[in-house]
């Protein structure tokens, strides 16, 4: 009975927060879930997910080259993975109304730590219960205002297997183009490194955190 009653106050709490501190761009939803986000991942860790994180240990050369594939930037410029040669590489599908949302917050705090090596870019997409039913530029302006996010976002696409799957995500994702990861998306926020060599190292799904020393010692 107490726990019921302290999950009553603690709601009540984050209405009359969210009323009276109302984050731009934020519905009511998303302040919830940013809300309930420190016990999900609390969660996530207790109970780790199958596959939850994977190396490619035996350092697998891809049979298709990572700095062929371009994508184009949620501002509407093409963007060729060339350029990115030379640096370690993050790359998160996201989404806006989810409860993993806040992982914007730590994606940006660990790219404002490491960006002298690092590049992380964001793909949202509304592949897992429309999730991200936001336009582009609404997108943008949601990641910017709410988590002040600086790092290389794309447009809206599709992430899973299917056939409007994006060209990045294709590759991260067929053990035939990258050499040896078959995993797709679990959920928003999974993520991909890439080396400096244009080598897959390592995915991660949702429920580990950005700031987690594997992938801290994964970026080194």
């Amino acid at each position: 009975m107490r726990s019921i009653i302290k999950l009553f106050i603690l709601f009540v709490v984050t209405l009359a927060l969210f009323f009276v501190f109302k984050p731009k761009e934020m519905t009511l939803r998303q302040y919830i879930l940013k809300s309930v986000y420190p016990i999900m991942m609390f969660f996530g860790k207790v109970f780790p997910a199958k596959n939850a994180f994977l190396s490619n240990d035996k350092n697998i050369i891809p049979t298709t080259s990572f700095y062929n594939l371009k994508a184009t930037s949620i501002d509407g410029k093409e963007i060729s993975f060339s350029t990115f040669k030379g640096k370690k590489i993050m790359i998160v599908n996201t989404a806006s109304d989810c409860g993993y949302t806040a992982q914007y917050d730590e994606l940006e705090k660990l790219y404002q730590q490491n960006k002298n090596n690092l590049i992380i870019i964001g793909f949202p997409a509304n592949d897992f219960k429309e999730q991200e039913k936001k336009s582009n530029n609404e997108i943008a302006t949601f990641c910017k205002r709410n988590y002040g996010v600086s790092f290389l976002l794309m447009q809206k696409s599709h992430v899973l297997k299917n056939t409007e799957q994006n060209e990045v995500f294709n590759w991260l994702t067929h053990a035939s183009k990258n050499g040896w990861c078959n995993q797709q998306p679990i959920w928003n926020f999974n993520k991909y490194i890439i080396n400096e060599t244009g080598i897959l190292t390592n995915f991660a799904s949702s429920n580990i955190s950005p700031l987690d020393k594997r992938i801290l010692k994964a970026i080194q």
